[in-house]
């Protein structure tokens, strides 16, 4: 079982320029800009497209995001299936409404926050068999993102 771990990892915000969360924590109440690729050789880059399906685990401390990461790191290594380990680690470690399994659904592109978006459209699909994992740190904390369809 393949586990690839890519890791994306957004800017901070810059100043002035403060992501607001509404609603679930990764999407965003005003428009924003998003990127098609990130950091240089952490990525594959990709058509970013309109719109994504997404999963992610946030959690406001860096001490329970790095159990997070372990955790599926570990799940992986012992050959348990790609997606559902991210979905199973979700619903024991995010700390916002996407706990079912992490699942933030069809979101279009300036519906997310800026960092949260720069790394999501960048992060390959993943699947059953393997994920590609972004990172992304906002003003709600840190997320461990997948993306599981795109349009």
């Amino acid at each position: 079982m393949g586990a690839k771990k890519q890791t994306a990892k957004a800017p901070a915000p810059a100043k002035g320029g403060k992501d607001t969360g509404k609603g679930d924590k990764a999407a965003k109440g005003a428009k924003g800009k998003g990127q098609d690729d990130a950091d240089a050789g952490k990525t594959v880059k990709t058509k970013g497209g309109q719109w994504i399906t997404a999963r992610h685990i946030l959690c406001e401390k860096k001490g329970k995001f790095e159990q997070a990461k372990d955790k599926i790191q570990q799940q992986l290594e012992e050959g348990k299936k790609g997606k559902q380990v991210f979905a199973d680690v979700a619903r024991e470690f995010s700390e916002d409404k996407a706990r079912q399994g992490g699942l933030i659904g069809k979101m279009t592109k300036g519906a997310l926050m800026p960092a949260f978006e720069e790394v999501a459209y960048a992060l390959q699909l993943s699947s059953d068999k393997e994920i590609h994992m972004g990172e992304a740190k906002t003003s709600e904390g840190y997320h461990l993102i997948i993306v599981e369809d795109r349009g």
